[in-house]
């Protein structure tokens, strides 16, 4: 049935030259939003695309025309300043290109449903957006399609393995009902939960995919969930459907694989840190896997650093 599903979406599949250049605009945005001259009109001069087409696009692909996305973007880039600067509301609306505080204040208040003021003294979590590129979508696509087909490069296969000690802490998390993988769950329960869950301070490390352990899958409910660790001290609102649940101390063992060069690789950088988990054997260096104690998490894969997953372990005599 799923092949099926994954079939009928690559049916539909605009051209790949489409694709390429939403994901070269986003590119664009994201190393430039910064610049005193950027605007929605350089963007499109840039793009070598007129504002209606590129607004076209964006909304088939991004769910939203040009100017929200750009908006999105920085208005995440403020709360990121309201917490980590002491720059006044007013010089951190200006650095993000808004003209007024009051005009900030309603446009950060409409996205977030709490002022600039509020979130800097509160820092609860937030919706921030993600600028997830859409080659990378479809690149995972493509390797659902042609998993069977492919071959694992072995030269991914060499990873580095570091051993961290975790306290007694919280998982915040968020669970499917029916997913098994990335692609699954984001079809189901969307992507907004990458942006919250890293708005959160008091993290451990980055938001993740994770696999629950047995105890901690709700009644209804797939083991596949995302989540972050932190301190058992955290005690701050969260959205509906986001649940917390106390771990017990243990070590996470971190997999990191080699950079690799194709930015396309990153699935078959994460599949094969995968399979050098399963060819480890914890027990001649002290340990042993411990899934029961904590959740496993896929942090995902970039180019410049490779694939990193973290497993529970315990220490042995």
């Amino acid at each position: 049935m799923e092949n099926e599903k994954t079939n009928k979406r690559f049916a539909k599949l605009p051209n790949r030259d489409t694709i390429e250049a939403v994901h070269n605009i986003q590119n664009y945005i994201r190393l430039h939003f910064q610049d005193e001259d950027f605007s929605v009109e350089r963007v499109c001069v840039e793009a070598g695309y007129s504002r209606r087409h590129v607004d076209r696009m964006f909304q088939f692909f991004l769910g939203q025309p040009l100017k929200d996305y750009i908006n999105s973007v920085y208005l995440t880039q403020s709360a990121n300043e309201l917490i980590e600067s002491d720059a006044s509301v007013l010089d951190v609306a200006l650095n993000c290109h808004f003209q007024t505080h009051e005009g900030f204040t309603r446009s950060f208040y409409r996205k977030f449903h709490v002022t600039p003021s509020q979130y800097r003294k509160t820092q609860i979590p937030l919706p921030l957006f993600t600028q997830y590129p859409i080659g990378h979508y479809y690149a995972l696509l493509d390797y659902v399609q042609n998993k069977e087909d492919q071959e694992m490069n072995q030269n991914m296969n060499l990873c580095m393995i570091t051993a961290k000690e975790r306290p007694r802490r919280k998982l915040i998390y968020l669970p499917a009902k029916n997913a098994d993988d990335y692609f699954s769950y984001c079809e189901e329960m969307g992507c907004d939960w990458e942006g919250l869950m890293n708005s959160i301070p008091e993290k451990y490390e980055s938001a993740a995919l994770i696999e629950l352990p047995s105890a901690l899958v709700p009644e209804g409910f797939s083991k596949t969930a995302v989540g972050v660790e932190v301190p058992l001290s955290f005690e701050k609102p969260l959205p509906e459907g986001y649940r917390t649940a106390e771990l017990e101390e243990c070590i996470m063992l971190y997999f990191q694989s080699e950079p690799y060069e194709d930015e396309n690789d990153f699935c078959a950088a994460i599949e094969s840190t995968y399979a050098a988990i399963e060819k480890y054997r914890p027990e001649q260096y002290g340990y042993r896997f411990a899934y029961d104690l904590a959740p496993s998490f896929n942090f995902g894969a970039e180019a410049a650093t490779g694939a990193r997953l973290a497993v529970p372990a315990v220490g042995i005599s």
